[in-house]
Order: structure tokens, then sequence, then C-alpha cells
């Protein structure tokens, strides 16, 4: 699935549950503006955002990545991966992370795993993220920094972090090369 497909499929769901953005906005907390470029110009800062949206409209997150069908059990080939999305280090800033969904077609599942390439910061500081729920990150090339509540943690091949995502965190590639890590993210009902 396109990013573009992505933000038409957020839009779809909403439409469907005769919803507004400013409907939308006030369910969420997010601004219409944001919500507005989520849709039409598939802009994801990080997954936080993604996950409010996901509960305005009443569906899991793994909505907007799946397949109609379901897989038990789900097999991904690595030549098979497909990319779900895209998040951008911030307005005018090129691509930070590419999102790979290892759990698309499973469509009863309760955790989103995900591969992550991840590449040097564009611009900025990092903008922190906090959504309900827990991640497992194991990083499976190069070395990554994950700032996590006021701490700066860096993590290289091999390395693993099992952290609670209420506490505002964000990561990115360490240093000036790419990285990739595995992610698993578990969200409660």
């Amino acid at each position: 699935m396109s990013k573009e497909q992505l933000g038409k499929r957020v839009k779809r769901f909403r439409e469907m549950n005769e919803i507004s953005l400013e409907d939308l906005a006030q369910r969420t907390g997010l601004e219409v503006a944001f919500l507005k470029s989520l849709e039409d110009d598939s802009v994801y800062p990080s997954l936080g955002p993604l996950l409010k949206v996901a509960r305005g409209l009443g569906v899991r997150m793994g909505t907007f990545l799946d397949d109609e069908l379901g897989q038990d059990p789900l097999i991904v080939r690595l030549g098979e991966r497909e990319e779900g999305l895209s998040m951008l280090g911030g307005k005018g800033c090129s691509v930070d992370m590419k999102f790979y969904s290892l759990g698309k077609g499973k469509t009863d599942r309760h955790m989103e795993p995900f591969f992550v390439e991840l590449m040097p910061a564009a611009c900025g500081e990092p903008k922190l993220s906090s959504h309900e729920g827990e991640e497992f990150i194991v990083v499976h090339e190069g070395s990554i920094e994950i700032t996590y509540g006021k701490d700066v943690l860096t993590l290289g091949k091999g390395d693993s972090i099992y952290l609670n995502s209420i506490v505002p965190h964000h990561v990115a590639a360490g240093g000036n090369a790419p990285a990739s890590i595995y992610a698993v993210l578990y969200f409660p009902e």
C-alpha cells in the first residue's frame, strides 16, 4: 500500500462514519489543518497522531494498513515487504523513517510489528511523541538514538529496548549513517 492510499483510507473511514474534520479534531485533540494534511498529503510525523485518529474513528490503527482478508498464521517473506508509511522529520524536511508492516494481513492482531529504516536527521530537533502502550525495539543495522523523557540512549546492532510509550519519546538514526530496526508496538484497546 502506498502512502497516498493510507491517507485516502483514513479519509474513507472518516466519511463512512459521517465525521467531519472538525469533529475528528475535537475527538483527537489534533488540529484540523494537521488532519487535512494527513488525509491529502500523507504527512505522518509520528505514530501517536495516527493512533489518536484511529481511536477517534473507533478502529484499530492496523485498520489503516490492512488488506481486507485476514491470514493466520501470517508469513511475510523478506522480498515481499511493502512500505506502509513514511514519516517526515517535520514540514519541509525529508523522510526520516520508512515503516514496513510485518502484520499487514492479520486483521485480528493486538500488536503492530514493523521493520523500520531510519535515515540520519535531516533538520530540526526531534519531536517527542507519546501514546498508550508499549514498544519493543531491536537494532538490526547501525546505531540508533532514543530520546526517552529527559534521557538520550544509544543502542547498537543487536541491542534492544522495551519501553512504556506513554513516556514522551523519539527514535532516530544515530550519527550520520542510516540504521534499521525491528519494532513491535502494543496499543491497548
